[in-house]
């Protein structure tokens, strides 16, 4: 590993760290829910990047798990409206808010599932902070689609590009018409673009655009993070709006560069246009990242 390898690795292991602790609507501790969104489809609040499970009377299947505490009271809460076993848990990518509660998962659940590039950097991340032990890897990873059926439900998981990172899946539950968008969504919260992980934000818009292409008016988004106001569901309406955020900071930041403004003085900008309304919890989640990942995206050409 040569010392650029290094570098980025290891903030590949601090933001891992920090995001596996991210509540997930700003809460300061550990409380959790479930609500039901439709057709046996629902999502899990807890601590984390929300968990999305859709339970059946011919199996469950689980998509992220959190942390090891969220885990066990998901599992807990899951228990209750069967007594199915967990079929599937579908890692939607790495970060350990995502996956940090896999091990917890791993008795009870049949099969773990992720994109491959996920698989590789839940790897490197791990090796980087010296904790494999703690981790539960995939059993199963896919290029392009997997997909399966549990009763009359059919779940498929798809890559679309490089975006949040260069591993992130996105869950559609076809008969439910619900899908689970993982960190491609953070809500109203300035989004984390893990460059050290593959991520791209001209690729991340693309994403956002093929999804909503893919589905209808009246599906139901799941997505990883959200303002307590804004919440972690929405409709494709949420998707067009972080779409033309990220527009408008590749724009700003592509004018403030021919204007002749250094990278420093680019991330110093306290707010985006029109899009005020998007908050900053702490600095991993924060315009100045966005802005200077967009100076870096648009200084390779």
């Amino acid at each position: 590993m040569n010392r650029r390898q290094f570098l980025a690795t290891s903030g590949m292991t601090v933001m891992a760290a920090a995001l596996r602790d991210l509540p997930l609507v700003g809460m300061q501790q550990l409380t959790t829910s479930f609500e039901d969104l439709r057709r046996g489809v629902g999502i899990f609040n807890g601590q984390g990047g929300t968990i999305g499970w859709l339970v059946n009377a011919d199996g469950i299947l689980v998509i992220d798990s959190q942390n090891a505490a969220a885990a066990a009271a998901c599992i807990e809460g899951i228990g209750e409206r069967s007594s199915n076993a967990i079929d599937i848990l579908v890692n939607t990518h790495h970060h350990g808010d995502h996956v940090g509660g896999n091990q917890t998962f791993r008795p009870v659940v049949g099969t773990i599932v992720a994109h491959e590039n996920s698989a590789e950097w839940q790897r490197r991340t791990a090796q980087a902070a010296g904790n494999e032990d703690s981790q539960a890897y995939p059993d199963e990873t896919f290029a392009d689609e997997w997909r399966t059926t549990i009763g009359d439900e059919t779940v498929v998981a798809r890559y679309h590009g490089a975006g949040h990172t260069s591993g992130d899946c996105v869950v559609t539950f076809e008969q439910a018409n619900v899908v689970h968008m993982g960190d491609l969504m953070f809500n109203r919260l300035h989004p984390f673009v893990d460059r050290a992980s593959g991520a791209r934000i001209s690729g991340w818009i693309e994403v956002l655009e093929q999804v909503a292409a893919a589905h209808s008016a009246d599906t139901i988004y799941i997505f990883g993070h959200g303002t307590p106001g804004a919440g972690v569901t929405g409709d494709q309406g949420e998707l067009a709006h972080l779409r033309d955020y990220f527009t408008a900071a590749l724009e700003l930041t592509r004018r403030e560069m021919q204007a002749g403004r250094s990278r420093d003085e680019i991330t110093a900008t306290e707010a985006l246009p029109w899009f005020e309304d998007h908050v900053s919890p702490f600095a991993l989640l924060s315009l100045e990242g966005v802005l200077g990942v967009a100076y870096d995206e648009l200084s390779e050409g």
